[in-house]
């Protein structure tokens, strides 16, 4: 009986802590060293593509905001900086690292291989419909999106802005997980 008193205790004892620990880790979102470098390093990458649109076409592009392509690559910027982050932050020995450096080179392979060549292929789809004489049913048809994917320098200038987004983090944070 008594064992089941000690348990019900610490049982309670347990939830209360839980339910602290819950509220404290709610707002540990806000602190959180890779998440942060992995947003903070998108929205550099997008802000620097709605400036490069304007250097080489003269023209304000809002889309640039929000849109996928171009220089540089805000996926690639993303996924390494989330990946050196979780690096400095939990040790580049650990299998959380090992799941974002993969993650990291899923995505920017896929964004100058099959993102790219799919992005070729819009161009020349929309180029064989703006050629259609136009009583064909899809003359009319909306074109289709053309800049979906990245050369390789737009992807290893992204990587390059997230590792170094993820570094200067780091050091302004001096981010180590405390044990």
């Amino acid at each position: 009986m008594d064992d089941l008193v000690g348990s019900s205790g610490s049982l309670m004892k347990n939830t209360a802590t839980t339910t602290s620990d819950l509220s404290s880790s709610s707002w540990s979102i806000f602190v959180n060293y890779p998440l942060i470098s992995a947003l903070v390093a998108f929205a550099i990458a997008q802000f620097i593509k709605f400036f490069t649109t304007w250097y080489k076409e003269r023209r304000w592009d809002l889309k640039q905001l929000i849109g996928s392509g171009g220089m540089p690559s805000s996926h690639s910027a993303t996924v390494t900086a989330l990946a050196a982050a979780v690096g400095f932050y939990d040790g580049f020995g650990g299998s959380l690292f090992a799941t974002a450096l993969i993650l990291a080179c899923v995505v920017m392979y896929d964004a100058f291989g099959v993102r790219l060549h799919a992005g070729r292929q819009a161009e020349v789809l929309n180029q064989i419909v703006y050629e259609l004489p136009a009583e064909h049913p899809l003359a009319e048809s909306r074109p289709l999106r053309e800049l979906l994917g990245h050369t390789p320098q737009q992807v290893i200038a992204g990587a390059l802005l997230g590792l170094v987004t993820a570094i200067i983090g780091y050091v302004i944070t001096g981010s180590s997980k405390q044990a």
